[in-house]
Parts: C-alpha cells; sequence; structure tokens
C-alpha cells in the first residue's frame, strides 16, 4: 500500500538522522512516486528567500526531471552529479520539515479522486508539462515572483502522489491562471519597458 506524501517525508526525515541524504536515494527508494517528491523538494525553497546560486541549479534538475515526465518515463534518471548532490544536514531536515507541515495541511483537502484520471498515462504527461512550464516561469528573473509558481508546481506534486484527479484539474485551472498571470507582466513591459524596474526598486 501507497504511502501518504506525509509519511513519506517523515520516513526520509528519520533516513536522515543517520546518513546525508542525496537525491538519488530519494528516486531509488520512491520509484515513480519520486518524481513528485523529487519535484516538490527541489521547488519548496522557492517560497522563501533563496540563498544566491541555488535557483539555477533546482530549477534546472526540476526541469530535467518533469521534462522525462512528458516522455511518459516511470523510472526517472538524474546525471551523476546531480543525484549524488548531498542536501546539507540541517537545510534538508528544514527543507523536509516544512514541506512535511505543507503536506499535511494539503492531504486535509486531497484523497484518491476521479481515478481514471490521475492514473490515466496522458495526465502523467500533462502533469509534466504543466510543472516543466511553470518551472520556466520561476527561472525567469522577475523578482517577488518566486512563489506563485511554486504553488502550481507543488500542488501538481502532491495531487499527482495522492492520485487526486479533481485537484489535478485544479492544478490545470491554477497553472492557466499563473500563465496569465505571467503573460500580463510580459505585456506589461512590452507597452513600458521601465515600468517594472521602476516598481520593483
Amino acid at each position: 500500500m501507497d504511502l501518504r506524501f506525509s509519511q513519506e517525508i517523515k520516513s526520509l526525515l528519520q533516513r536522515l538522522s543517520n546518513h546525508h541524504l542525496t537525491l538519488g536515494d530519494i528516486l531509488t527508494e520512491t520509484a515513480e512516486r519520486g518524481f513528485s517528491l523529487v519535484i516538490a523538494l527541489l521547488v519548496l525553497p522557492f517560497l522563501f528567500p533563496m540563498p544566491p546560486g541555488l535557483a539555477g541549479p533546482f530549477g534546472a534538475a526540476c526541469l530535467l526531471v518533469s521534462v522525462q515526465m512528458i516522455f511518459g518515463r516511470r523510472s526517472p534518471w538524474l546525471p551523476k552529479q546531480i543525484a549524488r548532490y548531498k542536501f546539507p544536514r540541517p537545510f534538508a531536515q528544514l527543507l523536509l520539515k516544512n514541506l512535511q507541515h505543507l503536506t499535511k495541511i494539503v492531504e486535509k483537502i486531497t484523497r484518491p479522486r476521479l481515478k481514471k484520471i490521475a492514473k490515466n498515462p496522458i495526465t502523467w504527461r500533462l502533469n509534466g508539462l504543466c510543472i516543466s512550464w511553470l518551472t520556466i516561469l520561476l527561472m525567469l528573473p522577475i523578482p517577488f515572483t518566486n512563489p506563485i509558481p511554486t504553488v502550481g508546481i507543488l500542488l501538481l506534486a502532491v495531487a499527482t502522489i495522492e492520485a487526486d484527479g479533481l485537484l489535478i484539474c485544479i492544478g490545470y485551472i491554477i497553472t492557466a491562471v499563473i500563465t496569465s498571470f505571467f503573460a500580463f507582466i510580459g505585456y506589461a513591459v512590452w507597452l513600458a519597458p521601465g515600468l517594472l524596474p521602476a516598481i520593483f526598486k
């Protein structure tokens, strides 16, 4: 029987108390569910102020994993250098605890629903496409916007691992809303190139 998302994170926290956590360890332990778990771990820091230099690597790794979903892969693959990356233990513990708190809240409103949608191979690919697109938006150098696509990515990640077809559909709607928001920003920049820099000073 599959564990709930927060239970899997609790298991990873217990493992972390004995040795360092690597992305490769997560993928090996959680099989195809590792797609969603790794994606959530990679984007969660974007909800908070990020240390300099981490946004690019974390976003690129998330994009690499989500693109594999688009092509229908069920066994995630990461380059050895990324798979062997060891989260600093204090950072990893903080990351996992924050994610556990977040998913416990989300799990109050999510459960296996509309399984024909959630388990459909096309849905798996579409989830990968939406997450990839949101990751690209996340990596855009626009101040103070990182949490917006992050929320959409986390929602789709949790909905995928919980096999909640209804929440997946809501995730698609939120993806469209977020896309419209960034399109508006792009349109504003096109109309007045000097407007946004003035606002974000």
